[in-house]
């Protein structure tokens, strides 16, 4: 079947080397003009880490990344406030959590895509699709390209989506009330003292730094703002003077890890997510990632769901019998109540983190604090794990 996808990223380059490995011709159509550079870096949690060992990249994102052992969390002045056992979360579901930056990750995924052959063509980016007279999508370029594939993947990302437009109509990101500063921070000595998550929380602010070595951290700062930034804004030159100024004194690595990110390695973003669709295809044309389900970044999951999206979307493709229509369908059930919890589940834990009243941060401090940590990593393992028990994860002792 020829397979046309919009979008390299992610999503689109998984669903591409998933659904090659079934004989299937993907081609790959990229907006810009080299790989995509959206975001600073992702945790492959363990439910990734299956999806990413049985499409063989595996070792490779282990030759580039990270193997965190712990997540703690923190107040603004250094005070713990609980964490998790990455190790007893990875033992449960059997699989490694791998921490990586996300220009390595795609890195990965191009590389194989190469050696499968898959062409992914840059400077595609889609401005309409259409049916034909005979009810087949038809996705036109801004170059001029128009293609009629078989199957039509969306996988063109949360803003602005034609895929996510095509199937749902207007269905318009969502802000949540907060920004994120991004960066990745370098370093000749170490920056941390081990290779732990720290999850710093204030008074509707964050910051959070994953080591993917002790020298090379990447990071997100996030503030609570009622209202959008404007373009001025987010574009503001000055992005360092900024995060300084709101973070600069906070405990812990914090003001050496700002100071160690270049100015070219910081972004600032409105945060927007979508809200969960009850259908994510019509007629040949299906959407996956960030098109389909796009979760805020605190749920930890948005470069792992697109994962499972392809995992997913080659099973449901090669069930014995089943037309593209059915597979399709079969594929929205599936995926659809997961990944509707896990936006809904991001956004109450987004809520919590960005109160701005610190009578209310301390109550959700203490409660946070008096949490079981081993109850809270089966919770996990046994969320993450949904739909995936067919694959042998597992979430008991």
């Amino acid at each position: 079947m020829d397979i046309g996808i919009v979008g390299g990223g992610v999503a689109g380059l998984s669903v591409a080397l998933s659904l090659h490995r079934l004989g299937h011709r993907p081609k790959v159509y990229e907006r810009g003009d080299g790989p995509a550079t959206m975001g600073a870096g992702v945790t492959l949690w363990p439910n990734a880490g299956l999806v990413l060992d049985e499409l063989g990249l595996l070792r490779d994102i282990a030759r580039v990344g990270g193997r965190p052992v712990a997540m703690r969390r923190l107040d603004s002045a250094g005070q713990p406030l609980g964490g998790i056992d990455i190790g007893l979360l990875d033992r449960l579901m059997g699989y490694p959590t791998h921490t990586i930056l996300r220009r390595d990750l795609l890195a990965v995924l191009l590389d194989h895509a190469a050696r499968a052959g898959i062409d992914v063509l840059y400077g595609h980016r889609a401005t309409a699709i259409d049916l034909d007279d005979g009810g087949r999508a038809v996705a036109t370029f801004d170059n001029g390209v128009r293609i009629r594939p078989d199957l039509l993947i969306g996988a063109d990302g949360r803003m602005g989506s034609v895929a996510r437009r095509f199937v749902a109509g207007d269905n318009a990101p969502v802000y949540q009330g907060f920004v994120n500063w991004i960066g990745v921070a370098s370093d000749a000595g170490a920056l941390v003292d081990d290779m732990a998550i720290q999850d710093y929380w204030g008074v509707g602010e964050r910051f959070g730094l994953v080591p993917v070595r002790q020298d090379l951290v990447y990071w997100a700062a996030a503030q609570a703002r009622p209202n959008t930034p404007g373009p001025a804004e987010a574009g503001a030159v000055d992005l360092r003077a900024d995060v300084q100024r709101l973070f600069g004194e906070w405990a812990g690595p914090i003001p050496r890890i700002i100071q160690a990110t270049p100015t070219a390695a910081l972004r600032l973003i409105a945060v927007h997510d979508l809200e969960p669709l009850p259908v994510w295809s019509r007629a040949n044309v299906l959407l996956v990632g960030d098109a389909a389900h796009a979760p805020l970044p605190t749920s930890g999951q948005g470069a792992c769901q697109a994962l499972e999206d392809a995992w997913h979307l080659a099973r449901c493709l090669e069930e014995a019998g089943a037309t593209l229509d059915a597979a399709l369908q079969r594929f929205t059930r599936i995926r659809g109540p997961k990944t509707a919890q896990l936006t809904q589940q991001a956004r109450g834990f987004a809520q919590a983190l960005f109160i701005t009243d610190p009578d209310v941060c301390r109550t959700r401090n203490q409660q946070v604090l008096a949490a079981d940590p081993v109850q809270q990593v089966q919770a996990m393992a046994a969320g993450w794990a949904q739909g995936l028990e067919s694959a042998s994860v597992r979430t008991q002792g």
